[in-house]
């Protein structure tokens, strides 16, 4: 029954010839476009070289698709993945038949990884600081990119909620006829409120003093609301269906233990004062 519900039948594709072009992939793109116009006002704050923020970007961008992609081939769909290892790598299928499929599946907590993998890396060759220095920076603008991968999966009508009555509740035709909880929306906007505090945090209440407490804020907060999201989300794969917690809430759980860390030790570092 579609009663009082919001029917959801957008086309998830903007154009589809000569070439595709995706709502997803705009968006996505615009979460590195937005991100990188945030850090460069960070950087130019800081006082720090204009060339690290292309460096940094290039990071990023390679951390976010490698541990993202690998994060869900390992977490999600190993048993598929075990036997067709180049499919990790590659953007096609080699069963039933040859065929491009581009890289489906993403995982936001592999995610998570390569990106403090590749800011480690970035920090040891260029900054030569502490890498909480350049993760208090970035996760700033992960968070608000992390607002626009969720459009984008809204477009895509992916990662539904469960069934629900509420007056809000979408009816994503692409997927069924029974009106959900539009859990794109909730977590999407969840991370646009976490971008504004950490955002606030950092630059009005002198956070950047306080290394790894906006990294370890961050922390807490995503992956404590992921805790809490999943239980208004069907779950993605179907080994989830007998778990008491999903997989995402799983994997959760290690972040949030070392947001912890991370906060606490942040907020009770001194600063250190130049007496000269």
């Amino acid at each position: 029954m579609i009663f009082n519900a919001i029917v959801w039948d957008i086309n998830p594709e903007i154009i589809s010839s000569p070439i595709s072009l995706r709502y997803y992939g705009l968006l996505f793109a615009c979460a590195f476009l937005a991100g990188y116009y945030v850090l460069q006002r960070i950087f130019k704050k800081d006082g720090v070289p204009a060339e690290w923020l292309d460096s940094v970007l290039m990071h990023v961008i390679i951390g976010t698709v490698a541990g993202a992609r690998l994060g869900h081939c390992l977490f999600y769909d190993w048993a598929y993945f075990k036997d067709h290892l180049l499919e990790i790598f590659l953007p096609v299928a080699f069963e039933p038949e040859f065929h491009f499929t581009g890289f489906q599946g993403l995982a936001s907590h592999g995610a998570a990884f390569g990106i403090i993998i590749a800011l480690w890396l970035w920090s040891r060759k260029v900054s030569k600081k502490s890498v909480l220095w350049i993760l208090d920076r970035v996760v700033i603008t992960v968070a608000l990119g992390a607002f626009f991968i969720r459009m984008g999966n809204l477009m895509n009508s992916e990662i539904i909620g469960l069934p629900s009555n509420l007056p809000w509740a979408f009816v994503f035709t692409a997927v069924d006829d029974i009106p959900r909880h539009p859990t794109q929306l909730y977590e999407g906007f969840s991370y646009l409120s976490f971008f504004l505090i950490l955002l606030i945090s950092f630059t009005k209440f002198n956070w950047k003093e306080k290394t790894g407490a906006t990294f370890g804020l961050f922390l807490i907060l995503q992956f404590g609301s992921r805790i809490v999201l999943e239980f208004f989300k069907e779950n993605q794969v179907a080994f989830e269906q007998s778990m008491a917690l999903n997989m995402g809430q799983i994997l959760s759980i290690p972040f949030i233990l070392a947001g912890g860390f991370f906060l606490w030790k942040g907020l009770n570092s001194k600063v250190k004062v130049d007496k000269n």
